[in-house]
């Protein structure tokens, strides 16, 4: 689907809302339905409404593990007393999570038992106990969620928070792994608007998309392995390379089940390491502190917001570092993590910037350093 059938055609939302009473709507292939955002009923309790979107990438995206040239998603949206809530599921392969699936999810939330949507605590602790996993559909209802409620108070989140936007780190612009050419290509297109670079790494060309990214700029970067390397010893030995090439910080070196070698790694890194894929939620703290010098905090894998930004202050308290990152996700989703960006030392929020067929304006990015919205909510306008 385009933008601009997603806009016009904004409710094809699914059948069954009327068969409780309660605002649910399932079914997400239905074409037949219109739902009007700006005409929602008053005195209810609050309405879910969801469709699946498709996002479109400039680019194939490439990672140790997978290519893709889309990724799946899904958009929610909570209604209440005529305001208008935004939020958004993206299903990267790995997550093992489906648009049926978030879906089916969607459709078992009753949120029109809830009067108040200020009672985030209860209602986020009632969707987060309807299913042992689901973290990418719980994310989308979470955001939404927020973005609801900072608009009913006239208020952005990181204010609600209390930080300050103008601390928020400059944020990364990711390098897929690729061939020579296509990474100079790409290099040249981004070197000049950001000011730190992540690249992706972990199979047998790693040295190879470093120097040519160096042919072209000299900026600072990031590497991401995605659990791409096998041998701790190489790795090391690779990670002393990376330093002496400009890198400044490296995620997820090897698998996550292999602790071991990733705790080995850390103590002799002369890089910080950060978990990724080792960590979804808050409860995974306590198993990664020692393993990693920081997390790689990401809405989709942890719930959303209230449980992302209990981490950041749980990782704090540990003295761990702390990053927050991002799917393939349009500014929504980014605009909603990027609300956590000041409390944090490194931002990989570039994930709307990858797309053609974004539905919002939101957080920005500006020669290279993240612009916060003085909007309500998450920021948002609709395209």
């Amino acid at each position: 689907m385009k933008r601009r059938e997603f806009i016009k055609t904004s409710g094809l939302l699914a059948a069954g809302a009327a068969a409780t009473g309660s605002g649910i709507l399932s079914g997400c292939s239905s074409s037949d339905r219109r739902f009007n955002f700006n005409k929602l009923g008053k005195g209810e309790g609050l309405k879910l409404t969801f469709q699946p979107y498709e996002l479109q990438l400039r680019h194939t995206f490439t990672v140790s593990s997978y290519s893709r040239k889309t990724t799946p998603g899904v958009q929610v949206q909570i209604g209440y007393e005529g305001f208008t809530g935004y939020g958004e599921a993206s299903m990267p392969p790995y997550l093992g999570q489906t648009v049926e699936s978030v879906c089916t999810f969607l459709s078992r939330v009753d949120m029109g038992q809830f009067k108040d949507p200020f009672r985030l605590e209860e209602i986020l602790a009632y969707v987060d106990s309807l299913s042992p996993g689901d973290n990418a559909a719980k994310a989308a209802i979470d955001i939404a969620l927020h973005d609801l409620v900072g608009k009913l108070m006239g208020q952005p989140w990181w204010r609600i928070w209390g930080l300050n936007p103008s601390t928020a780190p400059d944020t990364t612009f990711t390098i897929g792994i690729d061939t020579p050419d296509v990474v100079r290509k790409k290099t040249r297109e981004c070197a000049d608007s950001f000011n730190i670079l992540k690249v992706k790494v972990g199979l047998d060309n790693d040295k190879e998309m470093i120097s040519t990214i160096r042919e072209i700029t000299d900026l600072p970067l990031a590497v991401d392995a995605n659990q791409g390397w096998t041998d701790r010893e190489l790795a090391l030995d690779e990670i002393f390379w990376l330093k002496e090439n400009g890198v400044v910080m490296v995620e997820q070196p090897m698998a996550k089940e292999r602790v071991d070698d990733n705790a080995w790694i850390t103590e002799r890194s002369p890089l910080p390491i950060f978990a990724d894929e080792s960590i979804q939620r808050l409860a995974d703290i306590p198993s990664v502190k020692g393993v990693y010098h920081g997390i790689n905090i990401k809405l989709m894998k942890c719930t959303g917001m209230r449980e992302g930004w209990k981490m950041v202050n749980y990782a704090r308290a540990e003295g761990m570092k702390v990053m927050v990152g991002c799917m393939t996700e349009t500014s929504c989703a980014v605009s909603a993590a990027a609300q956590l960006s000041p409390a944090v030392d490194f931002c990989d929020l570039d994930g709307n910037l990858l797309i053609t067929n974004d539905l919002f304006r939101g957080m920005e990015v500006v020669d290279g350093h993240i612009v916060l919205p003085d909007r309500p909510g998450i920021g948002l306008e609709l395209l």
